[in-house]
């Protein structure tokens, strides 16, 4: 069994490599991150782990010996599901890794931006010594925090939102307006409702085309003015440029954006001049804790299908069945 890490931003491949030494397989680790080096990289591969590589159509039907690819998180936007489930190839994730880790990170977002903690922080450094600049403040207790998606993650930062004091609703697509959520009994609206009468938003939810700049201007405009926005899903639901445009308007009091649509953030970005903003390199995932358990378990899904049975963890179970085409 062949097994070839296409890129990842991480140093250590010690969990992947005792998975691999487990069953004999052979793991390889490369350095691709363009459809034509994937495809040179990973000539002859029973398996892919990739963690933002493109995995195209063209990259698997020119890797006919792969049968599964698992993806280094949550969400599965750079591999064309479609075509892998097509073509035979199972698509695998690791959906629970970091629950709790990405709840805390949106949670430590809206406590610094709702309490101006960074603010204040750069304006002491420079020899400002009030709390002039983010006034006003309010106590938690007394604001309203909008949830969009209610999955596992935003499920887990409505609880702790909750327990800091927050009125706390949410929306999706999956859970029935009037009704609240079976495990943390969260009470679901609609997403007019969310956006419109939220204190603070935070956003859970995948990039697929009903998503993409699901917050844009249009959507700023209707919520409430000096609210707050949190982002620890994926860049593109946010449209930057509207985003600055309220953080400098004034619309939005603050936001906490751990995820961009151009990562890394781009030195031009107009986030960076936006002094209400919290900005955050993607690191919501990470703790030691999560980090050795996603890098385990991408591995084990793998060799799983390789070895003929189901993983824990896969996005199109029906390539099982069916097999490789």
């Amino acid at each position: 069994m062949r097994i070839v890490i296409t890129d990842l931003d991480q140093e250590r491949t010690t969990e992947e490599q005792a998975v691999a030494d487990a069953v004999g397989a052979e793991l390889i680790r490369a350095d691709a991150h363009s459809e034509d080096a994937v495809i040179a990289a990973a000539e002859g591969a029973d398996a892919l782990l990739v963690q933002y590589a493109p995995i195209t159509r063209r990259v698997l039907e020119s890797l006919p010996t792969v049968r599964a690819v698992g993806r280094y998180g949550v969400g599965v936007d750079t591999v064309d599901v479609e075509a892998a489930t097509r073509l035979g190839v199972a698509v695998c994730n690791v959906p629970d890794y970091g629950t709790e880790d990405v709840s805390d990170h949106a949670i430590a977002l809206t406590v610094a931006v709702s309490r101006g903690v960074v603010e204040l922080d750069r304006n002491l450094r420079a020899g400002t010594y009030s709390l002039a600049p983010v006034k006003p403040l309010h106590r938690l207790s007394t604001r309203r925090f909008g949830v969009i998606g209610l999955g596992r993650i935003g499920q887990a930062t409505a609880r702790k939102a909750r327990a800091l004091g927050f009125t706390v609703h949410g929306c999706d697509p999956q859970h029935e307006v009037g009704t609240t959520t079976a495990e943390e009994g969260i009470a679901v609206v609609s997403q007019e409702e969310v956006l419109t009468t939220s204190d603070v938003i935070s956003l859970h939810v995948p990039l697929i085309p009903q998503t993409h700049h699901l917050i844009r201007a249009e959507t700023l405009e209707r919520m409430r003015p000096g609210s707050v926005l949190i982002n620890t899903s994926r860049g593109g639901v946010v449209d930057t440029a509207a985003v600055a445009a309220a953080l400098r308007s004034g619309h939005l009091r603050g936001a906490g954006l751990d995820v961009f649509e151009q990562e890394p953030l781009p030195q031009d970005s107009p986030l960076r001049d936006c002094p209400t903003a919290v900005l955050t390199p993607h690191a919501s995932w990470y703790s030691e804790e999560s980090e050795t358990e996603l890098k385990r378990r991408v591995t084990e899904n793998v060799v799983e299908v390789v070895a003929g049975r189901a993983p824990r963890n896969i996005v199109n179970f029906s390539v099982l069945e069916a097999g490789r085409s």
